[in-house]
Formats: structure tokens, sequence, C-alpha cells
């Protein structure tokens, strides 16, 4: 799938085009096109194992052993790439002190002095709303809250100026209360310093509320892309469309909760057409007996689908009124 660059079309900060990443088990992500504008922020949501962190690590450069580029192009035009992790006392060192790991970029990066490394480590902790930043720093990770970790990471990766921001599921450890904090933060971050953000999270309300565009991934493919109140709004593939109704704020509290039957493929790089054709109520045929054409909707919508409209059109309604109506080759979820 190729999308579509906001701002300068002619030069975006990121520009992913046919990705593909091979492991021991074959084909893990296939023919992923993102891209990335300077001061926008790209929501990147799927399910676990869809291939977001891979594709993140990929662009940053730090793929896991055994995982390589099998095709595609990584074009950052050589700006400087951060990356926020997922669990910050995975990522922090547990042996060091939050001053030895915020010196230590720039100390290498930019050749500052110990002391001065030191004095700028203290004002990016300050930057990131960390108010007692000398208390802070003499710390040791597991002497502070996941709050204050997060904001230790984040710190960390602004430490070399990157003007390219990876998030990989930044808030999924925190508390809800916590979780606004940080994304409010990662949100003036963007702005102040025009960062182009990859914001990667399964949480749909998360996305919501800190990108401009989505890029949605279902077994190891971008199969749709647009802006976010687009998506949201008016989906036009049954994943996402499944993804949505299976938001706990999507029925009324007295409603059980809407599941997407079936599971994952177990070997999507084998599959023809459509990866998602097994569990999607407006299957046909044609789904899966050759590649899946994009589809454009308005200027920046694309979806992988043969039946956009249908799925619009099912989205509008509840459930029990044809909304996602019953597929009877789908394996349910509970079999």
């Amino acid at each position: 799938m190729t999308t579509e660059t906001t701002g300068k079309a002619a030069s975006p900060a990121v520009a992913v085009s046919g990705l593909s990443l091979s492991g021991p088990q074959g084909l893990l992500v296939t023919d992923v096109a993102l891209d990335l504008g300077a001061g926008e922020c790209l929501g990147l949501v799927g399910e676990s194992g869809s291939g977001k962190t891979l594709t993140v690590r990929a662009i940053a450069g730090l793929l896991p052993p055994g995982i390589t580029q099998a095709a595609g192009r990584i074009d950052t035009g050589g700006r400087r790439v951060g990356m926020v992790f997922q669990d910050p006392m995975r990522a922090l060192n547990p042996t060091f002190t939050i001053r030895r790991t915020m010196r230590e970029p720039l100390v290498q990066h930019h050749g500052l002095a110990r002391k001065a490394a030191d004095r700028q480590a203290l004002d990016l902790m300050r930057d990131v709303g960390i108010k007692d930043a000398e208390r802070v720093a003499k710390c040791y990770p597991h002497q502070l809250s996941g709050g204050l970790r997060q904001r230790v990471l984040i710190a960390a990766a602004l430490a070399c100026e990157p003007q390219i921001l990876l998030c990989d599921e930044p808030t999924t450890a925190l508390d809800v209360t916590t979780q606004a904090i940080i994304l409010d933060l990662l949100h003036r971050l963007r702005q102040e310093r025009q960062l182009a953000m990859l914001f990667v999270s399964h949480d749909l309300a998360v996305i919501s509320k800190v990108s401009d565009r989505v890029a949605v991934m279902y077994a190891g493919q971008t199969i749709e892309t647009g802006p976010t109140e687009e998506i949201l709004r008016s989906p036009r593939h049954a994943y996402t469309a499944g993804l949505l109704r299976s938001s706990p704020s999507a029925g009324r509290p007295d409603e059980p909760l809407f599941a997407i039957g079936g599971i994952p493929p177990q070997r999507p790089g084998e599959i023809v057409g459509c990866r998602f054709a097994e569990r999607c109520p407006w299957a046909v045929p044609e789904c899966t007996s050759a590649p899946v054409p994009v589809v454009r909707h308005g200027d920046r919508h694309l979806v992988s689908c043969i039946r956009p409209e249908d799925v619009a059109a099912g989205f509008a309604r509840p459930v029990e009124q044809g909304g996602w109506p019953p597929n009877p080759e789908a394996p349910h979820a509970d079999a």
C-alpha cells in the first residue's frame, strides 16, 4: 500500500515503501508503506503480532537478531531518530543512575564534557516535566514511579535532538491519569520541536488523542491509512471496523463487548489475497483469488479492500441490524 505525505510532499521526514521483514518462520511484515511529515503524528495501530513494533524497529535500525529486511526502502533523509520504548524498566539500565543514563548520549553524540552533559541532562529532564531533576538524577530506575521512568526515557530520547521520534506503546504500562499526562507531554514536545512522530498503540482511544493520521496493520500488512477523524468515523476495511466495534466505549454499558471471530493467520506471508478474509463478514471469493488492490477515498484515505463501501455502510448500523453480518466460514474465537 502506498501513502501520501502531508506537508511537503517532496520531502517527508520518514518514507517507508515496500518494506518486508523476514525471520526463521518466513515473512513477518510484507510490503508496508508509511510516510510522515515534520510536526505530524502518525498512529500505527493493530493487535499484538500485527508487525507494528517490528516496523518501528526497522525504521530505527534496531531489528532483533534473526530478523532481516528482505525488501523495501526506509528513507529518513539523514534525520536524527529517537525512540521511546514500551517498558522503561527494561529499557533503562538498572545498574545506572538516571544521571549516567542521561549523560552517556550527550557525551557520545555531542562530545560534551561530563559536567556540561550533566547540566544539559538536567535541562532535558526539566523540559519533560521532572521538577526535582537533581533528586531524580541521583536515583536508580527501580526507585522511580512508572510515570517518572517514562519521562526519563522521553528525555533520553530527546538528548540527541532527534527530528523523528518513534514511540512504541509508551503509555501501555501506565495508569489512566499518568497516561494522559504523558500524552499531553508528547503533544507539547512535538509542537515545540516540530517532531515527526510515529506513535504505536493497540489502543484506539489513545490513537484518537495523539495522531493526525492513522495506519492500521493486520497480519504484517498496512491495510488502511488516512486522517484519524475520518477513519474512526467511517472505516473502509472490515478489520478496522472490527477494532472500533471492539472498543469498550463503542457500545452501551449493559451490552456484552463485541469480539471479532477467528484468529489471525499463522503464516500470513503465504496468503495471496486478503489476509483478513477468513474472519471478514463481507468476504467474497474474489478476496482470496488475487492480491487486493488499493482503493483511494478522497485525497488521503487509502484501503486494501474490494468492498470498502459495504464496510462503511455496515459500520454505520448497529451490529444487530446488519452492522457485522455473520460469517459462517470464519472460525469462532471460542471454538
